[in-house]
């Protein structure tokens, strides 16, 4: 079992930045691959971004490309999300999931991610 938290979520402005963090509890010494998805109200969950275990491999939404960066520290097992210049269609619930079985091929999808967060609200105004 894999306990999966994120925080780091608000209300800001347009324009502005906003750093989420998401915590993975496992198995100790455990790496896993990471990704970030948002659902928007009355809309489905959607992909954002995605981390490889190591940290080499990413990859973005086109709807966020230049503007949002996912990193990770290995050391406190944590990846973070990065969003600058904030849309208000940004706005959203944004869950942090874990991928510790699935295939590469499956990353990106929901199918990929076998453990999921309860999600932090990000709230962009206009």
């Amino acid at each position: 079992q894999v306990q999966v938290v994120e925080s780091g979520g608000g209300l800001v402005p347009a324009g502005r930045s906003l750093r989420l963090s998401c915590a993975a509890s496992g198995r100790p010494g455990s790496i896993y691959a990471m990704g970030w998805f948002r659902q928007a109200p009355g809309l489905g969950r959607e992909f954002v971004a995605h981390i490889s275990w190591s940290g080499s491999d990413k990859y973005y939404a086109d709807h966020v490309k230049g503007r949002f960066t996912i990193f990770r520290d290995n050391g406190k097992n944590t990846v973070y999300l990065e969003m600058n210049s904030l849309i208000p269609e940004d706005t959203g619930v944004y869950i942090c999931a874990v991928a510790a079985y699935s295939p590469p091929t499956a990353w990106g999808t929901i199918p990929g991610y076998d453990y999921w967060g309860q999600g932090t609200q990000v709230t962009v105004s206009s």
